[in-house]
């Protein structure tokens, strides 16, 4: 039999818990029950004026921002949307049905103000990191490390050659907010002064971002979100936003690192990285200033395509410092003393070793060797032992198993694009990029926490 027409009635009086209507398998109430907030209010009083109208509660910003980088929500207008029709949204913002949304540029204002006065998105990134460790999700024992490219909020057509841009000419009184952030990092290594190439196009709206055809495809404007996650449950110990340049991502992970250690007392015994951060500089900063184990592989340009001799047919000497070729002859750095000492190391970092001309005329192998060179030399970088310890570890077991490990963050990255939708910034500047990376970054630290704390707890208590 066909039901009567539904037709709504108006009531005098209405029953109504939105605690009822929230799914108890949820992810925000999953989050909302390991989620701490309870500083935010003490971290920014001195940030508040004692006199004048009452403000927003900065604890439900604070909630709505990581709503709407949980459930992939990329413009505050939406978000505020959201907030006003979901119930689950209203739930975990501590909001009742009659409860005003907040006005979306009420964020704008409080971002570029007091947030980043106060550092409140570190504040709560850190806040969430220690409850991960404390949860025992992170031991601190094996980092990863690695950058992903995102594309900035710029256009090709609003630039300018590099030719034509000229920094000096800029009046920061009349620049927009990204242009004055780009003049204040220009000392920055992770930005300006990460390296003194000029890219090819800087854009008008926010000539922070850098000009990269790192994919393959038509060159864009873009900034690299680096992270730093411990290797256990891939929770994310820092985040730092920089130029998308080699130069200025590993700068990124010596400060992500150092952070770490100052923040919450962590110093990992390895770190797993990629090629690209193999470089001699890197793995000394490693190996002899902080004392990690490097389980990257090392960047080697020594290899000869002719199928001549490389630098690793040669056999160094450590106590003698010189370097016997395969037909058992010396190459050394001077063969007399000079009156005024020589610098031992080149521009590029590397001391020269020659052989004699006399050994190379008379040599039977010269063919293979330095066919088109009277005698033969071999370079060697000052960081080179080192680059020999890393060498070392990538022959041994422990490697081939941080060589798994490192899937962990470019997974990471993978959710970071697809599921909560950062595969274009909406902020412009450096500010801009900090701000969403961080917050991403600290709602995918909330989901782990959230999905893992719970059994680790429970394993706890059992044992």
């Amino acid at each position: 039999m066909m039901g009567p027409k539904q037709e709504a009635q108006g009531a005098l009086f209405y029953e109504f818990s939105i605690e009822d209507h929230v799914p108890s398998d949820h992810i925000l109430r999953t989050i909302d029950g390991v989620i701490d907030l309870s500083g935010v209010r003490k971290h920014l009083t001195e940030f508040y004026s004692s006199t004048g109208r009452p403000s927003i509660d900065p604890e439900l910003m604070m909630r709505m921002l990581l709503v709407g980088y949980i459930m992939g929500i990329r413009s505050e207008r939406r978000l505020c949307d959201e907030v006003h029709l979901n119930l689950a949204y209203r739930w975990f913002c501590k909001l009742d049905l009659t409860d005003a949304i907040p006005d979306h540029s009420t964020f704008s204002k409080n971002r570029h103000g007091r947030f980043r006065d106060s550092d409140m998105l570190r504040y709560v990134f850190e806040t969430v990191v220690a409850q991960c460790i404390e949860a025992g999700l992170a031991s601190g024992q094996r980092y990863a490390a690695d950058a992903s490219i995102i594309a900035a909020d710029a256009n090709r057509q609003n630039s300018t050659p590099k030719a034509d841009w000229n920094p000096e000419a800029i009046e920061p009184s009349d620049a927009p907010r990204a242009v004055r952030e780009y003049l204040e990092t220009l000392d920055d290594a992770a930005f300006g002064a990460a390296s003194p190439v000029t890219p090819k196009f800087i854009s008008h709206s926010d000539p922070a971002a850098q000009w990269t055809g790192a994919r393959g495809g038509p060159a864009y404007f873009a900034y690299s979100t680096n992270y730093l996650i411990d290797t256990d449950n891939a929770v994310f110990l820092d985040v730092e936003a920089s130029r998308s340049i080699r130069q200025a991502e590993v700068g990124s992970v010596k400060t992500m690192i150092d952070r770490v250690q100052k923040v919450h007392n962590l110093k990992p015994e390895r770190l797993i990285a990629d090629t690209a951060y193999g470089s001699g500089q890197m793995l000394d900063w490693l190996v002899e200033k902080r004392g990690i184990a490097p389980h990257i592989p090392v960047i080697d340009k020594s290899g000869r395509k002719d199928g001549s001799f490389e630098r690793a047919d040669f056999t160094y000497d450590a106590g003698n410092d010189l370097y016997i070729c395969p037909n058992g002859r010396e190459l050394k750095q001077n063969r007399r003393v000079f009156k005024k000492p020589r610098l031992a190391a080149n521009k590029d970092e590397t001391v020269r070793y020659r052989a004699r001309k006399s050994d190379c005329d008379a040599c039977i192998l010269k063919e293979r060797c330095t066919p088109k060179e009277p005698q033969r030399k071999v370079t060697r970088s000052i960081y080179e032992t080192s680059r020999d310890v890393a060498r070392v570890l990538s022959q041994t077991q422990q490697y081939a198993i941080s060589r798994k490990l490192r899937k962990k963050v470019e997974m990471s990255f993978a959710h970071l694009k697809r599921i909560h939708g950062l595969g274009r910034l909406r902020l412009r500047g450096p500010c801009g990029a900090h701000d969403e990376f961080i917050l991403a970054a600290t709602a995918q630290n909330l989901k782990k926490l959230a999905k893992l704390a719970p059994s680790h707890n429970l394993i706890r208590k059992t044992v």
